[in-house]
């Protein structure tokens, strides 16, 4: 498949800067997600987070992870659809993700049923488990 590029991913998610957290998926195949994110210096959380060591916070890389979570749907879901996080279950922080860091997140469709999914996700920077979760989502109309 081709990448999914930030234009179609903006279709697909209704979150917008600052809270768009997908700049790319790299690959959808059978329930499986690749996506990325590029952290930059310029994310306007680092300026509290901490001024003189920016780190992302753990609750946006959660939030990464749930929105790559989306399109293990992608080519099923009717446009309009909106996926909400419904719960996370053990979620664990391994490493740093700091500015310049290209942030991998993978999720992997569990199941799907009446309106309510499970992934399993993981988020990695150079090829280092950076976080992983559990996640929980509601699919419903926008």
């Amino acid at each position: 498949m081709q990448p999914i590029l930030i234009q179609e991913v903006m279709k697909t998610l209704p979150h917008r800067f600052p809270f768009l957290l997908v700049d790319r998926v790299l690959s959808v195949e059978n329930g499986e997600v690749h996506a990325i994110k590029n952290v930059s210096v310029n994310e306007p959380f680092f300026t509290g987070h901490f001024p003189t060591e920016p780190v992302m916070p753990g609750v946006l890389i959660i939030e990464a992870l749930a929105q790559a979570s989306f399109f293990c749907m992608h080519e099923s879901l009717e446009p309009g659809t909106i996926g909400y996080l419904a719960g996370i279950d053990g979620a664990r922080f391994k490493r740093k993700v700091v500015p310049g860091d290209t942030l991998h997140l993978h999720a992997r469709l569990e199941f799907m049923r009446r309106g309510l999914g499970k992934t399993t996700c993981r988020a990695e920077v150079d090829g280092q488990l950076a976080a992983e979760a559990t996640i929980l989502f509601a699919v419903g109309k926008g």
